[in-house]
C-alpha cells in the first residue's frame, strides 16, 4: 500500500484552492435515490469515500458518470428506477456514511436491506438514532445477522423526531427520508452543521420542502415526488481548517481560495490566539506566520459553530512545538486520541487521560516512521511532518485519500517536500 514521505523544514508559500466537502458529497449522493431524475453535483471531491459509494449506488440502480463540466468537476447520478433494496456488508464496511441509503431507499420503494456499518475507529457511533428516526417515520425496523431489515409498504408517515442528543449523520437520514413522507415532519435538537444547510439547498432544489436546516429544529413537509436537479457542494470546511494549520506550522503565507471564512472562524480565532496571523477574503482566508514560535492556546471541541472534532487532532499536531502547555479536551467522540501515540514517536510531549490531552511543546521535531489510524488523524502526520528534522514516512494513508483530494499536489504547490511512495496494491479496508 502506498505511503507518504515529508522532508520537514520548508515554509508553505502559494494558493492552494479548497474542494468539495466530503462530508456534504456523500449525502448528496444519496439523495439521487429519491428521484427518477438525474442529479447533477458540481464542486464535486474526487475521493475513496465518493468512490466507494459510487459503487454502491451503481449496485441500487443509479448510474453515477464523473466528467469535467463548465462548473469543474461534477458528478451525474441517475436511478430511472430502484433495482436492489439491498446494501451488502463488503460494501457498506467500507464507508459508515453509506448507511444513509437506508432511509432514501425506505422512502422511494417501501423496503430495504442495509448492512450495519464500519467506519472509522473513533469510537461506538451507534446507529440507534439513526433507527429510531426511521421507526418515528412509520418504517418497521429488524435487525438480523448485521443487517438492517426496513419496510413501509404503505410509505413513510410525517412525525416529530426528538433526538435526544446531537447527531449530524441522524439529521442528514431523517431529513432525507422524511422528504417523501406523508404530512410534516418535525426535527428537534437538530444538529447545525453547514452541511445539513448544503443537504437542505439540494433537497429543494429537487422540489423537496425543508426549512430550519442550521438550526436546532428542522421542518419538512412531505412531497409525493422529486425532481431532478443541479446542486454545487459546499467547500469543504475540514480540508480548509487543514490547510490553514499546516500553513501556521510551516510559516509563510498561504492563501486558501474556494471556500468561505465563516465555515472555520472558531478555528481562526484559535490560530490568532496561538499568534498566526489569519485574513479573511471573499473567497477564503490567508494564513500568515513569520518564522516565530507560537504560543500554546488550550481548546475543547464542540458541534458547529464550535471548534470541529475533524480539526481536533491538526490542532494537536500545531500545539506539539508552541511555547507552553495546551489542553485539549474531545467532547465528540470517545477514543479519538490515537494519532497521540503517533505524534509522540516524533518527539512530542503529550498525555492523555480520558477525554483531555495535554500537549507540552518541544523545540524540535523528529522524522520517524509513523501509521495513520483514522482519516482526519492522519493528516495531523503530515502537518507534523511539515516541521520535522529529517524526513517522516507516513504508512496506510488510504485514510488519507478517503478525505483529501490531491494532498500532495496542493501542498508540494506551496513549496512542501512531500511525496507519494506507491505500493504493491490496494489495502483491504
Amino acid at each position: 500500500m502506498d505511503r507518504i514521505a515529508i522532508t520537514g523544514g520548508a515554509q508553505l508559500n502559494g494558493v492552494i484552492p479548497v474542494s468539495g466537502a466530503k462530508n456534504s458529497a456523500i449525502k448528496l449522493m444519496a439523495a439521487s435515490l429519491l428521484t427518477d431524475e438525474p442529479l447533477r453535483l458540481t464542486n464535486m471531491p474526487r475521493l475513496a469515500d465518493t468512490r466507494f459509494l459510487g459503487k454502491l449506488l451503481t449496485r441500487l440502480g443509479v448510474s453515477v458518470t464523473e466528467s469535467d463540466g463548465p462548473d469543474g468537476q461534477q458528478t451525474i447520478l441517475h436511478a430511472p428506477e430502484i433495482t436492489s433494496g439491498f446494501a451488502p456488508y463488503d460494501l457498506v464496511r467500507q464507508m459508515r456514511a453509506s448507511f444513509n441509503v437506508l432511509g432514501p431507499l425506505v422512502a422511494r420503494s417501501g423496503q430495504a436491506k442495509v448492512s450495519l456499518p464500519g467506519g472509522c475507529t473513533i469510537g461506538a457511533r451507534p446507529v440507534d438514532l439513526h433507527l429510531q428516526a426511521l421507526e418515528a417515520l412509520g418504517a418497521k425496523i429488524d435487525l438480523h445477522e448485521g443487517y438492517v431489515y426496513a419496510q413501509a409498504p404503505r410509505g413513510l408517515k410525517g412525525a416529530e423526531i426528538v433526538f435526544p442528543i446531537v447527531s449530524v449523520g441522524a439529521t442528514e437520514h431523517a431529513m432525507l427520508a422524511a422528504v417523501l413522507a406523508d404530512g410534516v415532519t418535525v426535527i428537534r435538537n437538530a444538529a447545525c452543521e453547514p452541511e445539513l444547510v448544503d443537504l437542505q439547498e439540494c433537497l429543494n432544489a429537487m422540489g423537496a420542502k425543508v426549512e430550519g436546516a442550521g438550526t436546532p429544529t428542522v421542518t419538512i413537509t412531505g412531497v409525493a415526488r422529486l425532481k431532478g436537479a443541479t446542486h454545487s457542494v459546499i467547500p469543504d470546511r475540514i480540508e480548509m481548517g487543514t490547510y490553514a494549520v499546516a500553513a501556521a506550522m510551516a510559516g509563510g503565507e498561504v492563501r486558501l481560495t474556494k471556500a468561505r471564512p465563516e465555515l472555520i472562524e472558531s478555528l481562526s480565532v484559535k490560530l490568532e490566539e496561538a499568534g498566526a496571523t489569519v485574513v479573511r477574503t471573499e473567497d477564503g482566508v490567508i494564513v500568515k506566520r513569520n518564522g516565530s514560535r507560537l504560543n500554546a492556546v488550550d481548546l475543547e471541541t464542540a458541534p458547529f459553530p464550535g471548534f470541529a472534532t475533524d480539526l481536533q487532532a491538526q490542532f494537536m499536531a500545531l500545539m506539539t512545538t508552541a511555547n507552553g502547555e495546551s489542553r485539549i479536551r474531545e467532547t465528540i467522540f470517545e477514543n479519538r486520541f490515537m494519532h497521540a501515540p503517533e505524534l509522540m514517536r516524533l518527539g512530542a510531549d503529550i498525555s492523555v487521560h480520558g477525554g483531555e490531552a495535554r500537549v507540552r511543546g518541544v523545540e524540535q521535531l523528529e522524522g520517524a516512521e509513523v501509521m495513520a489510524t483514522d482519516l482526519r488523524a492522519s493528516v495531523s502526520l503530515v502537518i507534523a511532518g511539515l516541521v520535522a528534522r529529517g524526513e517522516t514516512v507516513v504508512s496506510r494513508i488510504y485514510h488519507l485519500d478517503r478525505g483529501f483530494e490531491r494532498l500532495e499536489e496542493k501542498l508540494g504547490a506551496c513549496g512542501a517536500q512531500v511525496r507519494r511512495i506507491k505500493g504493491d496494491g490496494e489495502p483491504e479496508l
